[in-house]
């Protein structure tokens, strides 16, 4: 089989020429400006030919070290036409990263997309033997001295200017190309160690873009997506893939704050996102109930009961349900979910893919219940993303769905999840006792998740492994779940759970802080500062109360005791968050020791 991606953008400019590809923000005057097929495809072609003007062989490495932009999936295919491999690095990334995996990569050429990342990518070349050329997205002033580096523009006309010997050799390599070639080498965020390379060859993306045409039919080139996961993201990178190979029209969103501006200008149809986007959504509908007066509440109240009733005992299952249950959805629908929907810009909404953490049974219902087809999946970058997901009729909230045409799923010893496809990784680049441990004998990939089948088939994730830890009393505590748990409320941002080896749980909180302001305006509490109003002994108590509220499903064991608030959030730049915004338990547990102990010293 020819691997889908080498010749994609030729494939549909032939088949729908002027009609948009992607669209993405302007600057400076911010409107949203098309790209056509036929377009993509011939800067697709220069790109190609300038790489291999640069010297760029088949098996060499690209780096791409950019936020999200139209060029970065230029880059990609121009990469896949000579037969080269593309390596995305985020572009949180810090110098000590990208020189990382500069030097574990073998990088012949960067790509870096502003200034910052201009100079993180200089200080790099310079202690990474293999980088040759650096290539800048964005125009601006380049370091004194600098004669190496190029702009993207100029790129595109050196490939524009290629002789006919250039364009052969390119035209050669593509047809050439075979589904063992390596397509990306997708770096994990390092969550407990350093970062691991996973080789994810064409092979794995061809299995997993004719899955998903398997498993998706409610989708069409009709939909449109808006891109806001890093391209650097395996879920956002294969669902972009996937949406290009369909015909989708992608708006890609330049930065993540203009996010919620974005969704409500452009109204996806789909578009994949993490459970906190999810959350967030879920915590300002809440909060804007909680403003309603009585009748308000009340008439919401219903509404959702309908809606619970409507989606999923009848539409889950494919059933029709009974016409005064549909005439009162259609109401409610019409009065409240819509105006809902259209308030979030998801009004033409088609499914809404979520992965990446575990979501929340509530908040899922909750927005089935509005309407709103949240289709939560599993998968890892070493499975080339999706394992599982929700089927279109009858998925089964509180798992995360059922295993995908063409891949196996077994439960293996410490009921960890092990999984088998040719959707699996050839193992870690380099690193070849990595490898060995993330397979078993037989060939099953360790995906370090822990999770049972249940009786429809679906899979219920209940805990990672390595996250796992064991209290002094020997109770095991799966710290994601009521991390998850505690994430529903409108007044916390983020959680990390304590506890490995101490007498009882305890818990570092950061609120959410908007919400708090307004409440302790709402209460007339006052406050110089965010470190004044976390150390307020009102709000810690109500903060308490909600807690204890929310952990009511949770043995007496597994509930938080203690907590701590802090005044300022988990970050990516102080390595507290990986580029995937997972914690690192490791450095919270170092860098707020001070705090921790404090939680068990009475």
């Amino acid at each position: 089989m020819p691997n889908i991606l080498t010749n994609l953008t030729h494939r549909q400019a032939s088949k729908y020429g002027d009609r948009a590809a992607y669209s993405f923000k302007a600057q400076p005057n911010g409107v949203w400006a098309e790209t056509s097929w036929s377009e993509f495809s011939r800067k697709v072609d220069a790109v190609s030919y300038a790489l291999e003007i640069l010297g760029i062989e088949p098996g060499d490495t690209v780096g791409v070290f950019s936020a999200n932009r139209p060029e970065i999936l230029i880059t990609d295919f121009a990469s896949f036409a000579n037969r080269a491999v593309p390596v995305s690095i985020y572009a949180t990334s810090s110098p000590e990263q990208v020189e990382y995996i500069a030097r574990d990569a073998h990088l012949k050429i960067l790509f870096a997309g502003n200034r910052e990342q201009y100079l993180i990518a200089q200080e790099a070349k310079l202690k990474c033997k293999s980088l040759c050329q650096i290539v800048c997205y964005e125009e601006f002033p380049l370091e004194d001295g600098d004669d190496e580096t190029m702009s993207f523009a100029a790129l595109l006309s050196l490939g524009e200017a290629a002789g006919k010997n250039c364009r052969e050799s390119v035209e050669k390599r593509s047809a050439e190309a075979t589904e063992s070639d390596l397509a990306t080498l997708l770096y994990t965020s390092g969550t407990t160690g350093e970062p691991k390379g996973a080789m994810l060859p064409h092979r794995c993306f061809n299995a997993a873009l004719a899955i998903h045409v398997e498993r998706l039919t409610m989708l069409s080139e009709n939909d449109t997506s808006l891109c806001f996961l890093p391209l650097s993201h395996i879920f956002e990178k294969a669902w972009t893939y996937f949406c290009l190979m369909m015909g989708i029209k992608v708006y890609i969103n330049l930065d993540p704050r203009d996010i919620q501006t974005s969704i409500r200008e452009v109204k996806p149809t789909c578009m994949c996102s993490v459970p906190r986007f999810w959350e967030k959504v879920y915590a300002g509908v809440q909060a804007k109930i909680s403003r309603m007066n009585f009748v308000q509440k009340m008439l919401v109240k219903r509404a959702i009961k309908v809606g619970r009733e409507y989606n999923l005992d009848y539409v889950r299952l494919g059933l029709k349900a009974p016409k005064w249950l549909e005439m009162q959805y259609r109401f409610f629908d019409a009065r409240i979910f819509s105006t809902l929907r259209k308030v979030i810009g998801i009004n033409n909404g088609n499914i809404f893919p979520t992965a990446g953490a575990p979501l929340s049974d509530t908040i899922c219902e909750f927005l089935h219940s509005c309407g709103i087809n949240i289709v939560v999946g599993y998968g890892l970058s070493e499975t080339t993303a999706t394992v599982t997901c929700f089927p279109q009729v009858g998925y089964e909230i509180g798992t995360v769905g059922t295993v995908l045409p063409g891949i196996e799923v077994m439960i293996g010893p410490q009921n960890e999840i092990l999984v088998k496809g040719e959707t699996i990784m050839d193992g870690y680049f380099n690193k070849p006792e990595a490898t060995k441990e993330a397979f078993t004998a037989d060939g099953w990939f360790r995906t370090g998740d822990a999770g049972r089948i249940d009786d429809t088939g679906a899979l219920i994730l209940t805990e990672r492994i390595k996250d796992l830890f064991k209290t002094s009393n020997g109770k095991y505590i799966a710290p994601q779940a009521i991390e998850s748990k505690l994430g529903e409320d409108k007044y916390i941002e983020q959680v990390a759970v304590i506890g490995d080896q101490r007498k009882y749980v305890t818990a570092i909180i950061i609120p959410a802080f908007e919400a708090l302001k307004e409440y302790a305006m709402k209460k007339k509490i006052q406050y110089q500062s965010i470190t004044d109003l976390v150390n307020n002994s009102d709000i810690r108590h109500m903060i308490e109360e909600r807690i204890e509220k929310l952990q009511k499903g949770f043995a007496s064991y597994e509930k938080v005791k203690k907590f701590t608030l802090l005044p300022r959030e988990f970050s990516m730049e102080s390595g507290e968050l990986t580029n995937t915004l997972k914690i690192r338990r490791p450095i919270i547990n170092q860098k707020y020791a001070h705090e921790i102990e404090a939680m068990y010293a009475q």
